[in-house]
């Protein structure tokens, strides 16, 4: 499957693609969220992580680079990448123990620990527009084809 383009118009719709996201992907995976400061990646993955069932708040980890949920039995790492000088940060902080199979990894800026970060299964791409934001997810394995598949079906 190739690249998708979606159009989501409010930060409810935005909240509501990352709970359906949720849905599909049931706590497992890794998803990067490139995109401008405001964008709207961190809308998403408020979506995404209540979608998961988490009922407090959902905050940008900018400051401590990664956030840990326990929601149930799934396992969410929320990391905001906005601050890492090098990708060699990451491994200091021990960072290859979150991206585990059966853990959800949620990556704001991961170009920043490009030559670190394993291969996505999805990339969601974030630009603003007049009236909302256009969304380019681009996946890169079967989980994020399936995804994409329900997504593109559903957000269309």
């Amino acid at each position: 499957m190739s690249e998708i383009k979606l159009f989501i118009e409010g930060e409810q719709t935005m909240q509501h693609l990352g709970a359906r996201l949720a849905e599909l992907c049931g706590g497992r995976g890794l998803v990067f969220l490139d995109g401008d400061l405001g964008a709207g990646k961190t809308t998403l993955s408020r979506g995404l992580i209540r979608g998961l069932g988490h009922e407090g708040p959902v905050k940008s980890p900018t400051f401590t680079l990664v956030e840990p949920y326990e929601i149930g039995t799934v396992r969410v790492f929320h990391f905001d990448l906005y601050r890492l000088e090098d990708p060699e940060e990451l491994e200091f902080m021990g960072a290859r123990d979150y991206f585990q199979n059966d853990a959800l990894c949620l990556i704001e800026w991961p170009h920043r620990g490009a030559g670190f970060l394993p291969k996505p299964d999805l990339t969601i791409t974030i630009s603003a527009e007049a009236n909302g934001r256009s969304l380019s997810l681009l996946p890169q394995g079967p989980r994020g084809e399936s995804w994409c598949a329900v997504l593109v079906q559903e957000f269309k």
